[in-house]
């Protein structure tokens, strides 16, 4: 009897399919906007949050608390998980983008920001209605559907490209 020829095991996992994360806190002031920052490095807005790193072991919640620190000086643990967002790869691998509740920020919360002026240019609260305007696409779904979430007291929104599944 022979034996399959098996690849050693960092062989087979550096052949299988490679997956972004991405983390981001929505940060909510006390009439219900939506605080969103603006990148230096593409077009349009964002929620506080980036990559996760995750081949230094970061977990998502980890990327998200730590990316707030580092883009906009909070040090906040991201509340719970809103939604869970599966982004097709276009140019890129494909995206896991994780959503978390940040809260209320009170108005010394909004006087400390301080922005990483390496990434961003500047921020602004913006009311749920204007959020398509600054969010297009996938990301502005995904936001609202996290907002959803808050407002109906719900689990976790499952998303596949900003649309709620399941």
């Amino acid at each position: 009897m022979t034996t399959p020829n098996i690849p050693d095991y960092a062989t087979y996992i550096a052949g299988l399919p490679r997956v972004l994360a991405g983390a981001a806190v929505v940060f909510r002031d006390t009439e219900g906007r939506v605080l969103l920052v603006e990148p230096n490095y593409r077009e349009g807005w964002a929620l506080p949050g980036g990559t996760v790193e995750s081949d230094d072991g970061e977990t998502p919640r980890e990327g998200a608390r730590r990316e707030t620190l580092e883009e906009i000086g909070l040090d906040r643990e991201p509340g719970r998980l809103l939604a869970v967002d599966w982004v097709p790869g276009t140019g890129r691998p494909p995206l896991v983008a994780y959503i978390y509740d940040g809260g209320v920020l009170a108005q010394e919360d909004l006087k400390a920001i301080r922005l990483q002026e390496e990434e961003l240019l500047s921020w602004r609260l913006v009311p749920r209605g204007e959020l398509a305007a600054h969010l297009p696409g996938a990301l502005g779904r995904r936001v609202l559907a996290a907002l959803d979430v808050l407002t109906e007291n719900a689990g976790t929104a499952e998303l596949e490209n900003g649309r709620r599944v399941g």
